[in-house]
């Protein structure tokens, strides 16, 4: 195991994002490996809730003292809660990325898109690759 966490139970994207199913709405952050990557997270963006993604669409940015980076979506459906919180206080991402630090809520129809992403340990190795 890395340096990094990778709560068993979510699902990784290779564009670092993690997703966590409860019922037919998705969490969406980013994983601890890319808030370190990252640094010191300055400020997060999102599109508004009530927009349509699909497989593959950007959701958001987040920037950190070091780079920008866009947040992608691995599943999709409609965004129906953004977390409000980070935008007063991005640096929760930092502290808490599996938690308080998750970005987007999004209801989908079709729970199979997540098979196609990484389990935490396929994640880890993906990391430890990098």
């Amino acid at each position: 195991m890395g340096q990094w966490n990778a709560p068993d139970g979510l699902r990784y994207a290779k564009s670092d994002e993690w997703f966590a199913l409860n019922g037919n709405v998705v969490s969406i952050g980013i994983t601890d490996y890319a808030q370190d990557q990252l640094n010191d997270i300055v400020y997060v963006e999102y599109r508004d809730a009530g927009t349509e993604l699909l497989v593959g669409d950007s959701f958001g940015e987040v920037e950190s003292v070091k780079a920008a980076s866009e947040l992608y979506s691995a599943v999709s459906g409609e965004i129906i809660e953004v977390n409000m919180q980070l935008e007063e206080a991005p640096e929760v991402v930092n502290a808490d990325p599996y938690g308080a630090g998750w970005m987007i809520k999004v209801r989908i129809a079709d729970a199979s898109q997540l098979d196609a992403l990484m389990d935490a340990a396929a994640y880890i190795a993906y990391c430890e690759s990098r």
